[in-house]
């Protein structure tokens, strides 16, 4: 079980850089996969990025890669989503989820464990 906290949302303007901070609890975030996903005013929940258990594979969407950077902290099981070059289309609101089966999956409905979400604001 993982229970994941994001934090460090908030307005930015576009070409600006935020990043998000994932603090969890529980006992198998050192094996699970961690995934960051967001989901925009009228749209699906989709996903952004994903970090293997040691942070050796990560994988993106094609609308973030290049901007954004998925990493993890295991000793602190912390994982984050550096964002730069930010842009309106990006306002959403960010989710950190878990995969306990360590799949590292670009599917939104392989996530079990769910935060609270942040909202980031991309706007002039």
């Amino acid at each position: 079980q993982v229970y994941p906290v994001e934090s460090g949302g908030g307005l930015v303007q576009p070409g600006g850089s935020l990043r998000l901070s994932c603090v969890t609890s529980g006992h198998t975030f050192s094996t699970s996969a961690m995934g960051w996903l967001r989901q925009a005013p009228g749209k699906e929940r989709e996903f952004v990025a994903t970090i293997n258990w040691n942070g050796g594979r990560t994988y993106y969407a094609d609308s973030v890669k290049g901007r954004f950077t998925i990493s993890r902290d295991n000793a602190k099981k912390t994982v984050y989503l550096q964002m730069n070059s930010l842009k309106p289309e990006d306002t959403a609101v960010y989710y950190c989820a878990a995969d306990t089966y360590g799949r590292g999956s670009m599917d939104v409905g392989d996530y079990e464990y769910w935060g609270q979400g942040t909202q980031v604001t991309v706007s002039s």
